[in-house]
């Protein structure tokens, strides 16, 4: 099943909306942070202790030469077609972070 996707252009929102999530019950191990800035993931994700790519690397399995590539196909992980991957990248390459709520 996919999982939920909040996008938010300010990371103070999005964890705002981590906490709200996790104070509604939803298990942190179910929530994951993303973006096309590996600092930016990690800084988010570890404000608010939510999952990011790289704890996602086992589900993929391969390394990939080019950011894009490796964020669909995390987003393929989790069940969204591979023109859905691209439109979720597309939103990181706009400066957007994403929050996926897998529940």
């Amino acid at each position: 099943m996919k999982p939920a996707v909040k996008e938010f252009q300010d990371d103070t929102e999005l964890m705002a909306e981590v906490r709200r999530q996790a104070s509604n019950g939803i298990s942190k191990d179910d929530l994951y942070v993303i973006s096309h800035d590996d600092d930016r993931t990690e800084r988010v994700a570890d404000a608010v202790d939510a999952n990011e790519p790289d704890d996602l690397n086992e589900l993929v399995g391969t390394r990939y030469t080019k950011k894009g590539e490796e964020l669909r196909a995390i987003f393929e992980e989790f069940d969204f077609s591979s023109d859905e991957a691209s439109n979720l990248e597309e939103k990181l390459d706009h400066g957007k972070i994403l929050l996926l709520i897998n529940t």
